[in-house]
């Protein structure tokens, strides 16, 4: 299994816009084949940071959602609004 860990931070005050499109992201994913978890959460105590938590069955779905429509549709929107780290982890 692949477990993502996604750090967004926003600008300009685009948070709104980031977590909109996260939650529909969020949604699509959770109806793709091979998603075992999809969720993204909003920081208590950083302002502006959002963390999309992703766990796919392996290598294949997780390419098949980073070619998806809703993948391109809504991380454009994301990637828009600040700027993500990304980690990886295997198990």
């Amino acid at each position: 299994m692949i477990r993502l860990n996604c750090f967004f931070q926003a600008r300009d005050g685009r948070l709104a816009e980031a977590l909109e499109a996260a939650k529909a992201l969020t949604a699509a994913s959770l109806a793709q084949d091979g998603c075992v978890a999809y969720d993204v959460f909003e920081s208590a105590t950083r302002p502006g940071v959002l963390l999309i938590c992703e766990t796919w069955r392996d290598d294949k779905a997780l390419a098949d959602h980073s070619a998806s429509e809703p993948f391109a549709r809504h991380v454009a929107v994301i990637n828009q609004a600040g700027t993500m780290k990304i980690e990886r982890f295997d198990f």
